[in-house]
């Protein structure tokens, strides 16, 4: 007489550690599947708003220390401060980069000042306040990778914001001279900080490739090989009015003395 063979499926199913829970013949009840579905999804909703986990540590290290990059706005917020630094020398001041037309007019606010701009990049979706110092030639559009249509010494103050950091080093060795050509009393620069500030989506296809922030050693040692001085009168008294002020500022600035 022949043993009957034995299911291994069977075996299988009602042994080990979890054999009671995948037997065939055991049933989790219907309502307790809809709680342990609607608590997974709590939970998984939970940890990704925590920012915890793979995504939300790789959220986090994207947007730690790095801002919109403008300095421009800097610019108008350091005005005061400029103006304790240069004195009389901000009577004629020329501002290089892009949003030009809110620097202008902030500076043609203050009194005895005269103020000019020149906007590097496309300007057809200004508004009716900047196209009317577009019609008086206050302020221009230019491509700064070129000569300046302007005289040497032709301002007393060159402010530049936003605009060299869209420039190779190539572009930059002719730029920065011409800017300190166009100045007759000093040169001052406003960029942003490597890994703590970039260009703002908009701005991407606007300037066609992207903004390179350089370290304040990596712009000490150009404007050496481009032979510009540091202006360090004008650089503590520019530090001394904004400790004045409490105003800390989010750009780096330097300050040039222009070509004798």
């Amino acid at each position: 007489m022949s043993r009957r063979p034995a299911n291994p499926t069977r075996r299988l199913a009602g042994s080990g550690p979890f054999g009671g829970i995948f037997h065939p013949k055991s049933r989790i009840p219907p309502f307790l599947s809809v709680v342990l579905i609607i608590l997974g999804f709590v939970l998984l909703i939970g940890h990704f708003r925590s920012g915890s986990g793979i995504f939300g540590g790789q959220k986090e290290s994207t947007n730690k220390g790095e801002g919109d990059f403008s300095c421009t706005s800097e610019v108008q917020k350091a005005i005061p401060a400029l103006r304790k630094a240069y004195g009389d020398n901000m009577r004629k001041v020329l501002h290089v980069g892009p949003d030009t037309c809110s620097v202008v007019s902030k500076l043609l606010e203050e009194d005895g000042t005269e103020a000019w701009g020149v906007e590097p990049y496309d300007i057809e979706d200004a508004d009716g306040r900047c196209k009317a110092l577009v019609r008086k030639g206050i302020v221009r559009e230019a491509d700064i990778k070129f000569p300046l249509p302007y005289r040497a010494k032709s301002f007393s103050l060159v402010i530049v914001s936003d605009a060299l950091e869209y420039l190779s080093p190539r572009y930059l060795n002719k730029t920065l001279p011409n800017l300190a050509r166009v100045s007759a009393d000093g040169l001052v620069i406003f960029t942003g900080y490597p890994g703590k500030q970039r260009a703002k989506v908009a701005e991407l296809s606007k300037f066609g490739r992207p903004a390179k922030m350089r370290s304040a050693s990596w712009w000490m040692r150009f404007f050496v090989q481009t032979s510009l001085e540091v202006n360090e009168a004008a650089a503590n008294k520019f530090e001394q009015a904004a400790t004045t002020m409490s105003y800390k500022p989010s750009c780096q600035v330097f300050h040039l003395n222009s070509y004798r």
